[in-house]
């Protein structure tokens, strides 16, 4: 285990990146880049600079980046700085992340291609930059693949945090057979309240976020809620993992057994789970698992059931049929499997027959199955 201490800087650190390589330079080219670089102001805008000269007038000047993070294919965007044409350029082009948003940690390789006015064209190095969130001044702890930031709290509450995602990513290969196969930074603010100021639009009730595919968490978590801070950073973390394992063009999970597996792993059944589990089986207001394929409803009640619910469908199918099942669950949604299709495939039950034998393993004892 490794620790670092990162200063906030006035820019964004820049990486020259070799995976991609620039076109080839047009014969007789005389168009010299003096210089490129970028600016932040966190979390709405990346501000690209470039500042180049020829002997002829530059005519254009394009920006080419690309976003890291799982893609079905590569993806290069562009944009356009506006300028008059002149023999000497100080220009830049902005991304408004209120149009689309990066999460801190987010990394981008980008380039210039500029043209003259007789046809001349040449292109800036690539360089990979780091979307960091340069307001505070983060501290590090790496173990394996997994990174965790944080600027408030001394090192033993980094440890402790650390310590809850290394356990909870071994229990998620031990209950599914799931591993992470890529790096994992997970970025932890003093508060909910800072976490939303570091996002765009945030929901008021937002405490943390997977943002799956670019293998990040940002949480807010603040020294006197650890233990709850624990448990989210698990949840979030398994829905990274449980991503990276399913991920394909072709369908997604059913809700229920997203956040199912996300609550599993937290550890054992919760107070408050089993609560709600529990009156929702009294009062006979259990939902359907049907409707729990789609979105969970924002009324809080109906949430707690749909999360108690869901948990106790997986540990339904993990208790009887398997962690093996469970894995070869996941690779047919992988594959386009529906729900049903893969459900018939690996249980020999639809959703409808889970859902009936479900409720009969409920109904059978004394408390609900966890």
């Amino acid at each position: 285990m490794t620790r670092r201490f990162f200063t906030a800087l006035l820019s964004i650190v820049l990486l020259i990146c070799p995976l991609l390589s620039p076109p080839p330079l047009r014969a007789g080219n005389n168009i010299s880049i003096l210089k490129t670089d970028t600016s932040v102001r966190f979390p709405v805008e990346l501000i690209f600079h470039l500042e180049a000269e020829s002997p002829v007038e530059i005519t254009s000047a394009r920006l080419l980046y690309q976003v890291h993070k799982m893609n079905y294919a590569p993806i290069v965007s562009e944009g356009w700085a506006v300028f008059s044409p002149s023999a000497s350029i100080k220009v830049s082009w902005s991304w408004d992340m209120r149009r689309a948003s990066l999460p801190p940690g987010a990394e981008i390789t980008y380039w210039w291609v500029i043209e003259d006015s007789v046809g001349n064209k040449t292109s800036s190095c690539p360089v990979r930059i780091c979307f960091n969130d340069t307001r505070y001044e983060w501290q590090s702890l790496q173990e394996d693949n997994l990174t965790l930031f944080w600027y408030q709290g001394n090192e033993t509450f980094g440890k402790e945090l650390l310590s809850s995602c290394t356990q909870g990513l071994v229990r998620l290969t031990e209950n599914i057979g799931a591993r992470s196969q890529d790096p994992i930074r997970i970025y932890v603010y003093a508060s909910a309240a800072e976490l939303q100021k570091a996002m765009i639009f945030p929901q008021e009730w937002t405490g943390g976020v997977a943002f799956t595919e670019f293998g990040i968490v940002a949480i807010g978590i603040s020294q006197e809620n650890t233990d709850w801070g624990r448990k989210a950073l698990v949840h979030e973390l398994t829905h990274l993992v449980v991503h990276q394992a399913t991920f394909s063009p072709y369908g997604k999970l059913p809700t229920w057994l997203d956040e199912g597996l996300a609550v599993y792993n937290e550890g054992a059944f919760s107070p408050t789970h089993r609560y709600w589990l529990e009156k929702a089986i009294s009062d006979d207001r259990l939902i359907s698992v049907r409707s729990l394929a789609s979105p969970f409803s924002a009324d809080p009640e109906k949430a707690y059931i749909s999360y108690a619910q869901s948990r106790s469908l997986v540990a339904y199918l993990l208790d009887n049929y398997g962690q093996a099942s469970m894995l070869c669950l996941l690779e047919l949604f992988k594959q386009g499997n529906t729900t049903d299709e893969a459900l018939k495939a690996i249980y020999g039950l639809d959703t409808d027959k889970l859902d009936q034998e479900w409720q009969r393993s409920l109904a059978a004892e004394e408390t609900p199955a966890l």
